[in-house]
């Protein structure tokens, strides 16, 4: 099993010692890899910081939309110089968020097209973050990204699933797809080919439903995998292996 997109540093306030235990936790349950994503300056530091101390982990470098404020070129210098470590496997996240005023749109495109052009010129997968913004975040990737692997990282647009796949894009889902209210979500796992389909936890937000009010973290990972396998009408021993040549394949861990 893998966890293809998690916040080791916001699981464990920074403290390495909280990091090993959630680290262990998650191998106890069968997670083997994870990936740790930044999402400003000190959080890919701390990506980086996480990636050369437990094996198991592997990190993604990048600016989150909400945190575009101001992106210009020494910020674009800052995360070409960190994503060039060895334990960098992607860029991100990055993308689109008009849900929350936390940066002004002109800001977000500018970050989002910077870090397309990041991970082309180190040929990197882009590890993608929409809310409210989807049909601009398709078009940015159409126009720019062409020939990268892109990741929808927890998936929130079934109604352009088709859209997605169509452009050979992968689909990773985290908690939420397990919850009630998220039945359209659900049906879409259904539908994605196996050979596009991750899994994640995006701890510690999201946390599956047989877990829901705790903080989330990479061992809970097994529980949305679980559902996506009885969703999927698949042994979940099935699924993990899935994933976890998926994830192989795309990060190349």
């Amino acid at each position: 099993m893998i966890d293809s997109h998690t916040h080791l540093d916001l699981c464990a306030d920074g403290d390495v010692a909280m990091m090993a235990d959630l680290v262990e936790a998650a191998d106890a349950a069968g997670v083997r890899r994870m990936l740790t994503v930044g999402i400003d300056g000190a959080s890919c530091r701390a990506a980086l910081g996480a990636a050369e101390t437990f094996p198991q982990v592997y990190a993604a470098i990048g600016r989150h939309p909400n945190e575009a404020t101001g992106f210009d070129d020494t910020d674009l210098a800052e995360l070409r110089a960190l994503a060039g470590h060895e334990r960098c496997l992607a860029i991100g996240e990055t993308g689109l968020d008009f849900y929350r005023e936390g940066a002004p749109q002109d800001d977000q495109e500018r970050a989002f097209a910077a870090q397309i052009a990041l991970a082309k010129e180190l040929e990197k997968p882009l590890v993608i973050h929409t809310r409210a913004a989807a049909q601009r975040t398709i078009e940015m990737l159409r126009a720019e990204a062409g020939g990268l692997e892109v990741i929808l990282h927890c998936f929130s647009i079934p109604e352009q699933l088709q859209q997605c796949l169509q452009e050979g894009w992968w689909i990773s889902f985290a908690g939420n797809v397990t919850y009630a209210s998220a039945s359209d979500l659900a049906a879409a796992a259904e539908k994605v080919p196996d050979e596009r389909l991750l899994v994640e936890t995006d701890a510690p937000y999201l946390s599956p439903r047989p877990v829901r009010g705790k903080p989330n973290q990479p061992a809970f990972v097994t529980h949305t995998a679980a559902f996506l396998a009885q969703r999927r009408g698949v042994d979940v021993g099935e699924l993990g292996a899935l994933v976890d040549r998926n994830a192989a394949r795309l990060f190349g861990w």
